[in-house]
């Protein structure tokens, strides 16, 4: 098996984790096919102490989150005290805000909110993360990329990151080459595949589409990656079904790129 432990990103499974019965069955569910390490993103309005009861009786690890960055903005206290009940060390979010996006001034400014948020966590024992998608390879003013810009211009112990596999190569870049870029600033990594069907780029299970996935396995064994999630935003199967194929696909991946 992976040094490297492997998973499931929720969100993939966000129709069946609504309530807290289906919660419970989808945790059932990822437990009969041997996936013990989760991320929450996506889930229902479900009492924290609901998850964190469900997530122990099952023996699911919680690696990380997606949570609201308003929540982070006006709870942070209330949503650090929910971490620690699911005994997660990592809140990330899905992306930045729109509002943030469209200027150099504004990305430095979600910058100057999200370190300020990102150094609260790590003087409480956690960590801040940032989850990309394509827009972030857009290039600021400056010339610069906005995620190569969110890489110089934060500290690593109050802002790490989320990599993604499939909006790297959406948005134009290598994914393993930025597996690497993110060495030591990245516990997550989500993977996902990419297929062109109907001549338009779109999701895959892992290893049914064109990403060189092996060499991002590589990337994330010399970048420091603790754990590895799938996440496929949208399946044509059951994402239930998806999720298994893409397990089993993952493992074979991590077994062929163990350490000799």
């Amino acid at each position: 098996m992976s040094a490297i432990k492997l998973g499931a990103q929720l969100y993939t499974l966000r129709e069946f984790i609504q309530t807290r019965d289906d919660f419970e069955a989808t945790l059932r569910y990822l437990a009969g096919i041997d996936i013990h390490l989760i991320q929450i993103s996506g889930i229902g309005p479900i009492p924290a102490e609901e998850i964190a009861a469900l997530t122990q009786a099952y023996g699911m690890e919680v690696c990380v989150t997606h949570t609201s960055f308003d929540r982070m903005q006006t709870e942070l206290d209330a949503v650090m005290a929910e971490h620690r009940l699911f005994h997660c060390d990592t809140l990330g979010i899905g992306a930045m805000p729109d509002k943030y996006r469209g200027s150099l001034e504004g990305v430095k400014e979600f910058i100057r909110i999200a370190s300020e948020i990102g150094r609260r966590m790590h003087e409480n024992g956690l960590q801040f993360a940032y989850h990309n998608h394509a827009f972030e390879f857009a290039r600021l003013e400056n010339g610069a990329r906005i995620f190569d810009y969110l890489i110089e211009s934060t500290q690593p112990e109050f802002f790490s990151f989320i990599g993604d596999t499939y909006w790297f190569q959406y948005g134009g870049v290598n994914p393993a080459d930025y597996i690497r870029k993110l060495n030591g600033r990245m516990k997550v990594c989500h993977f996902k595949d990419y297929k062109i069907l109907n001549g338009q780029p779109t999701f895959a299970e892992i290893g049914t589409g064109n990403l060189d996935l092996d060499a991002c396995y590589l990337a994330c064994r010399d970048a420091g990656v603790k754990d590895i999630v799938i996440e496929q935003d949208t399946c044509e199967i059951d994402p239930r079904e998806s999720m298994a194929i893409s397990y089993r696909n993952l493992i074979k991946i991590a077994e062929r790129n163990q350490v000799k």
